[in-house]
């Protein structure tokens, strides 16, 4: 459970909407959130972890195979889950713009529906609401050192300084640092953000140039399973004694 003297936001946008395009042919009949890991549906997962830090309400974005997201998730009551539903992807800043409405004006945790992620000392979401402050940001990103990402090849996104403050990686950079998929996000954030889809990225850019996105360094395990392949290495690991819900 979270800290009494800790904000913790009381709701989430999970977001469930992908194709899931490299995990085929799995994904062809399977929403990626659905996909098992270590006999739990990643979704479950994420919702557990929300639940147990006290969020009250998550809303969740369909699309891809949203009939069965919804059928899994529909009598779940910690947290309440609320749908929305979408008729062609809006990606991620798009998803969340159209789920304003359900979110309410206070931040809230956004957080991608299909990731895997084990806590550190503190839980992730706590650690998050700690070093949340909403007269210096618009969003706060919990990000991986891409040295201790699990099944991750890639060049990473950011540099953190060591005020919280993040830039982009530079075209001949290598990064230290990946977006773990997630975050606490203002609504303030979206303002003046476009209709119809587009990336979080555009959003994030913004913030970056008036000073009001930062980062946290997270302090536990991160899974990057993309592919068939990561997803048995990820089972593999789990199988070995790490559990979702673990620390």
């Amino acid at each position: 459970m979270s800290d009494a003297s800790v904000v913790v936001p009381r709701r989430a946008m999970v977001l469930a909407a992908g194709f899931g395009q490299r995990l085929r042919p799995i994904t062809d009949t399977l929403p990626k959130p659905l996909v098992r890991v270590a006999g739990t549906p990643i979704i479950d997962s994420v919702l557990d972890r929300l639940a147990a830090v006290g969020v009250e309400e998550a809303v969740v974005n369909l699309h891809h195979l949203g009939h069965l997201i919804e059928a899994h998730l529909e009598r779940r009551e910690r947290p309440r889950v609320v749908f929305s539903r979408e008729t062609e992807i809006l990606e991620t800043g798009g998803g969340i713009r159209r789920a304003l409405p359900l979110l309410g004006p206070e931040p809230f945790y956004a957080i991608n529906g299909k990731i895997i992620w084990l806590n550190g000392k503190t839980d992730a979401l706590v650690r998050l609401a700690q070093a949340w402050d909403p007269a210096r940001m618009d969003a706060l990103l919990l990000l991986q050192p891409t040295v201790t990402a699990v099944g991750y090849d890639g060049i990473g996104d950011f540099q953190l300084d060591q005020e919280g403050g993040v830039r982009r990686r530079k075209e001949w950079e290598v990064a230290p640092f990946l977006y773990s998929g997630i975050q606490i996000v203002h609504p303030r954030l979206f303002v003046g953000a476009p209709e119809g889809h587009f990336s979080l990225n555009l959003l994030w850019d913004r913030a970056i140039e008036a000073g009001r996105l930062h980062g946290l360094r997270h302090d536990g395990e991160w899974y990057h399973v993309s592919t068939p392949g990561q997803l048995a290495e990820v089972e593999q690991r789990f199988g070995r004694g790490n559990d979702a819900y673990g620390p």
